[in-house]
């Protein structure tokens, strides 16, 4: 039985797994895609849709479809698509069962574990909720860790000598930066950076919004009261904005984007990137807070690594190599080096021979609210840090406490997540009360040790403690709301089960009717060509063997019901 940890990055646009093979990191390609959109539907049957298949039935089913999950993990927002109702972990689920079938097939045997990439910035809820999804999946998360962290493996898995470098990874919906140092195959966390709801998506929405005030001056109508007619915008905006990477001038055009609406608007690159400019510089800040958190300066960095999709936009290695004198490197795909990272952590963990060691850091302090007095003041919300931002994790950190009266014997114990000086200006996560305190040997205030332990996986476990009784409380941090029970997470890994096991065979049947519905319209209609086309992509269901025809030569059907589809 195979003990290998695949990689998976888990992103908001589109999502990888790679694994180790022969020594090196390499992302599975199946059937020669190696990016599987991140999006989740379900047919007019109820078939399951995955991937490209659920991104194209974005556009013409947009109520029964959805994309950006990751947006939402760890909150307690629940996701209708047509009349069934999902957690965000349910949706994220379904992708990874998906990445961990597919591995399966191209690695040739079972995948039971995966180590799973997370926004360095991510919150302990977004993480409880993303190893949540994993195990739904029925992977069991050896580890979670930030993607530049993975970016960074990723880079210096065959480094000599020693680096300071800056990995700068802007994706599809989220965006970090950290300063990492690189020595003899050990990755050094230095500071990270970044803001969990800006990437790609946010420049697309900005081109939508050129795009939508064209259409209503243009043609006196409001696209915005149809969702189709949003969908496709919204697609082609995201070509568009690829397109414009390679080439001066991309062409939105859209037939029937509207009734007797046929819109065509060529776009500049000059004007997309002008569209996004201040979104762009916003990360230029983060840049100069890690680099400050850090104790560097730009002089300091040995090298730049650009990570992410977005990053391919011409302006952004502008600004960057603007903005910090380096030019910044991108020989790795800038998609894939998260997922080969992962994975190369998953060979550690498995015990594979790889050299390179992983060191991280906590991306906020923790700690709990305290009443202090400070130069007379009266602080009755004070936030006390127990872990600083910056220590390098795993830790286990313990400070003492007071009561605020000798005879008091309980105390509540709210922690928080943070850089502000009272907690009203920090997250709280969790509360727990702490009964019994004995009393202090010494007289006065009665003494309580409170200790946090910082896992592996960003997660954080606190206890109150008396050490004269040895008497303890405490809590597992999970965030405010969103996080499943054991019972919810049986019943949600159940129906994954069992829609996952009832979808090929649903799927390839509505398909099948729904082609030759199509194929006799257009026979009707005397459309010859067209007709003979779709015959021929629907005996092909016949003749491919199985699992093509569950995967290839279904995509390659509904890609062609979609481009032909009558408006």
């Amino acid at each position: 039985m195979s003990n290998r940890a695949v990689g998976i990055d888990l992103g908001t646009t589109y999502s990888l797994v790679a694994a180790v093979r022969h020594g090196r990191p390499e992302v599975l390609a199946y059937h020669g895609e190696t990016l599987l959109p991140s999006v989740v539907g379900f047919g007019p049957s109820g078939e399951l849709l995955v991937g490209t298949p659920a991104r194209n039935q974005l556009i013409v089913s947009p109520e029964r479809t959805v994309r950006s999950i990751k947006r939402k993990m760890g909150s307690a927002e629940r996701v209708r698509l047509g009349d069934r109702e999902f957690t965000p972990q349910e949706i994220s689920a379904f992708i990874l069962r998906e990445l961990k079938r597919r591995a399966e097939q191209v690695l040739g045997e079972p995948v039971r574990q995966a180590v799973i990439t997370v926004p360095a910035r991510f919150s302990d809820a977004q993480r409880q909720a993303t190893r949540d999804a994993g195990e739904i999946a029925g992977l069991e998360v050896v580890r979670i860790i930030n993607e530049p962290t993975a970016a960074a493996l990723a880079y210096g898995i065959d480094r000599a000598g020693s680096c300071r470098a800056l990995v700068y990874d802007l994706g599809g919906g989220t965006f970090d930066v950290s300063a990492i140092e690189l020595s003899h195959g050990v990755v050094e966390v230095r500071a990270s950076h970044g803001d969990p709801f800006l990437g790609g998506d946010d420049f697309d929405a900005r081109l939508v919004d050129k795009l939508t005030a064209l259409i209503e001056n243009r043609y006196q109508v409001h696209p915005r009261n149809d969702r189709r007619a949003m969908a496709r915008l919204t697609a082609a905006a995201e070509r568009a904005k690829i397109q414009l990477s390679d080439i001066p001038y991309a062409t939105v055009r859209e037939e029937h984007i509207l009734k007797r609406v046929h819109f065509e608007q060529e776009v500049s690159r000059e004007e997309f990137e002008g569209l996004i400019e201040d979104l762009i510089k916003r990360t230029l800040d983060a840049i100069d807070g890690a680099l400050a958190d850090a104790g560097w300066r730009p002089k300091d960095l040995d090298t730049v690594l650009l990570v992410g999709g977005s990053t391919r936009i011409p302006r952004v290695a502008e600004l960057v190599h603007s903005h910090l004198g380096i030019v910044p490197r991108s020989e790795i795909h800038p998609d894939e080096a998260v997922a080969l990272g992962s994975a190369v952590q998953g060979a550690i963990i498995a015990g594979e021979p790889i050299d390179a060691v992983l060191v991280d850091i906590c991306p906020y302090s923790l700690g709990i609210q305290t009443y202090a007095v400070v130069v007379g003041v009266e602080v009755p919300n004070r936030f006390s840090v127990v872990i600083p931002r910056k220590t390098a994790i795993p830790c286990s950190k313990t400070e003492r406490f007071f009561t605020l009266y000798p005879d008091q014997d309980r105390v509540l114990v709210r922690v928080f997540q943070g850089e502000g000086y009272t907690v009203d200006q920090n997250t709280f996560l969790g509360e727990f009360e702490f009964t019994g305190i004995s009393p202090n040997p010494s007289g006065g205030q009665r003494e309580v040790l409170v200790g946090f332990d910082y896992d592996v996986d960003g997660i954080v476990h606190i206890t109150a403690h008396d050490r004269f009784t040895k008497r303890k409380a405490g809590i597992n941090v999970t965030g405010p709301k969103g996080r499943l029970s054991e019972d919810e997470k049986a019943l949600a890994q159940a129906t994954i089960e069992r829609t996952t096991r009832e979808s090929p065979l649903g799927a390839a049947i509505a398909l099948r009717r729904r082609a030759e519905a199509m194929l006799a319209n257009l026979r009707e209609a005397g459309k010859t060509k067209e007709a003979e086309e779709l015959a021929r992509l629907v005996a092909m269901l016949d003749t491919a063997p199985a699992s093509e025809a569950e995967t290839t030569v279904m995509d390659n059907l509904i890609d062609w019901m979609y481009e032909h589809e009558e408006q």
